[in-house]
This record gives C-alpha cells, sequence and structure tokens, in this order.
C-alpha cells in the first residue's frame, strides 16, 4: 500500500509535464502558423502588385506596334530603328511573361526591368529620330498614340511605386525574427524590387512622348 501511494505522486507530475510540453507543442504550432500565414499575405501582396504592372506593360506593349506602323509611312529610310524598338518591345513582352508567373522568382523582376529599360532607350531614339520628320509628328494618329503613351507610362511608374512598397513589406517580414527561421524553413525567398539602371537611364535619350 505504502509503494503504491508513493507512486501517484509521480503520475501527478508527469501528467503535468506531459501537459505542459502538449500545451507548448500547440501554443508554437500556433504560433508558426500565425507567421506563415502573414508571410503568405504578403508575398500574395506583391504578386498582385506586379499584376497591376503587367497590366499596364502589356497595354504599353499592345501600343508600339501601331507607333512603328505608323512610322514606316514616313519613315522610309529608317528600318534600322523600327526593327530595333520591334525587337526590344518582343524581347520585354516575354521577360513580362516569363515574370507574371511569378514575380518573387530568382531573376524576374530583374528580367523585366532590363527588358523594359532597353525598350525604353529604343523608344526614345526613336522620338530623336522623329524630329527630322515633322509631317510625321503632326499625324493625328501619331500624337494620339503618343498620348497613350504617356499616360501609360505614368501608371506604369505608379503601379511600379506600389510594387516597391509590398516588396519591401514583405522582406522585412522574412528577414526579421523569428519570422526568418519560418522562413527559412518554408522556403520564401527574397523578393526583388524593382530598380531602374542609372547609369542606362542617362544614356536613354531626354524625350517627352
Amino acid at each position: 500500500m505504502k509503494n503504491i501511494l508513493n507512486v501517484e505522486p509521480i503520475i501527478a507530475s508527469t501528467g503535468l509535464i506531459v501537459g505542459f510540453v502538449v500545451g507548448f507543442v500547440l501554443l508554437l504550432v500556433i504560433f508558426v502558423v500565425g507567421i506563415f500565414n502573414g508571410l503568405v499575405g504578403l508575398r500574395n501582396r506583391v504578386k498582385n502588385a506586379y499584376a497591376q504592372i503587367d497590366v499596364q506593360l502589356k497595354r504599353r506593349y499592345d501600343l508600339i506596334p501601331n507607333l512603328v506602323d505608323t512610322a514606316k509611312g514616313y519613315m522610309k529610310h529608317e528600318s534600322e530603328t523600327l526593327e530595333a524598338v520591334i525587337n526590344a518591345r518582343n524581347q520585354a513582352v516575354s521577360a513580362a511573361s516569363a515574370a507574371s508567373k511569378d514575380p518573387t522568382a530568382a531573376g524576374a523582376i530583374a528580367g523585366v526591368a532590363g527588358a523594359d529599360g532597353a525598350l525604353t532607350g529604343a523608344l526614345g531614339k526613336l522620338m530623336v529620330v522623329m524630329e527630322a520628320y515633322p509631317d510625321l509628328k503632326a499625324n493625328e494618329n501619331m500624337m494620339q498614340v503618343q498620348e497613350e503613351l504617356t499616360s501609360t507610362e505614368n501608371r506604369v511608374a505608379f503601379s511600379r511605386q506600389a510594387y516597391n512598397d509590398a516588396v519591401m513589406s514583405y522582406n522585412n517580414k522574412r528577414e526579421m525574427f523569428p519570422s526568418n527561421i519560418v522562413a527559412g524553413m518554408f522556403g520564401f525567398t527574397v523578393a526583388q524590387s524593382w530598380e531602374l539602371d542609372d547609369e542606362a537611364a542617362r544614356d536613354v535619350p531626354k524625350v517627352n512622348f
């Protein structure tokens, strides 16, 4: 009887320890799930923000063939310049399409930003050449396309800023303790900001669309 009585406190103590461990594990799981869901939400904000850029980029890319077709009627001897615009446009379309699948993938945003920057440079050179063609500049269709391009450029700039804000929020959450532990466990990679190449920007002719 005495031995049995001595075992009871041990059993009770063991039960308390087990209960404490189970409770701690449950709290830890809830804590990890909360961080995980927060990271997912911020990553989805990044993807949605890029989707807004993508809409404007597609509008921009759709306008360029119209611009080139109009210019062809006046710029008979500038085929190289026009072809450069079309080639840059096609590369930008390809890069944007690849990035739209997962803008948080490594190199995705750098690829589309670089291709779009090259397109901007090609368009800038075209606008410089157009200065020698006053009839083309006065063409009603050309003026309309230029106006739509200007409006689209402004929307792209606005969407790009919203995207970068979303990226900063996501990356901050991903890098802060203890979120960084959960991010590492579940493969939350760093999202890239859309950064303009300052050197390339200096090389682009300053032309207002």
